[in-house]
């Protein structure tokens, strides 16, 4: 079996097991997102991911800045519609290099990072660099307050969604949790289902959920993410060195 093909069988069966996590939670079919972190592995999978036609994706998931970035102008080079979501932790001064080749940043975890990306998408728009006029923006919170792993503390998720929506050029779109190792998985995600749903009735729209990895997308899944982030179920194994 060649490389694609093992993409293709292993995307077919991260997109069933979905299915079945979707089914069994009662929720509408197709109603779950995923996004294959492709952290480590190289341009030609996400290029074969992206030329699977109706099985394929159009945005995969990377958590390192230097490395999306790269990735990006690669696929650029290559004709691919792929196109990259950053979901690793931002540095405020890598904010407008960022904001040049993110599709998504599911990431956003400060007021000062929002205004950055606001910034950055300002100047990429200037420069000709991108060509959409917003930028999609998920707010990372994290459930123990303890911001050094990423994500803003609940007290503060207001104040940077609020800089999130007042932003000219970017588009709030929901919430992204990663449960604290030894934490009790289904009591976060259904604690930020509940704030993406007040957030939503707040702003008047809908708001997504991004929880749940390889390892507990199922757990997610049935209550209420929509949208999961799986690397190693469709990529394999990270390459090693």
């Amino acid at each position: 079996m060649d490389r694609k093909d093992e993409l293709a069988a292993n995307l077919q069966r991260v997109r069933e097991q979905i299915g079945e996590a979707v089914e069994a939670a009662g929720r509408p079919a197709g109603s779950v997102r995923l996004i294959p972190v492709s952290k480590f592995h190289p341009v030609t999978d996400i290029v074969a991911l992206g030329e699977l036609g109706e099985l394929g994706v159009d945005l995969v998931g990377e958590n390192r800045e230097q490395e999306a970035r790269a990735k990006a102008e690669e696929l650029a080079q290559a004709g691919s519609a792929v196109r990259i979501a950053m979901i690793g932790q931002i540095q405020s001064k890598k904010a407008n290099a960022v904001a040049r080749w993110a599709a998504e940043v599911h990431s956003v975890d400060s007021v000062k990072l929002a205004s950055g990306l606001d910034r950055g998408m300002e100047l990429a728009l200037e420069r000709g660099d991108r060509t959409t006029t917003l930028l999609r923006c998920l707010v990372q919170v994290s459930d123990d307050g303890d911001t050094a792993r990423g994500g803003v503390a609940y007290g503060g998720l207001d104040e940077v969604a609020d800089a999130i929506e007042s932003a000219q050029h970017l588009e709030l779109g929901g919430l992204m949790v990663v449960p604290p190792l030894g934490a009790d998985e289904t009591a976060v995600f259904s604690r930020a289902r509940e704030r993406a749903d007040a957030l939503g009735q707040r702003f008047g729209r809908p708001m997504d959920l991004s929880a749940g990895m390889s390892g507990d997308f199922e757990k997610a899944i049935a209550c209420g993410s929509d949208i999961v982030r799986v690397g190693t179920g469709v990529f394999g194994a990270r390459p090693v060195g």
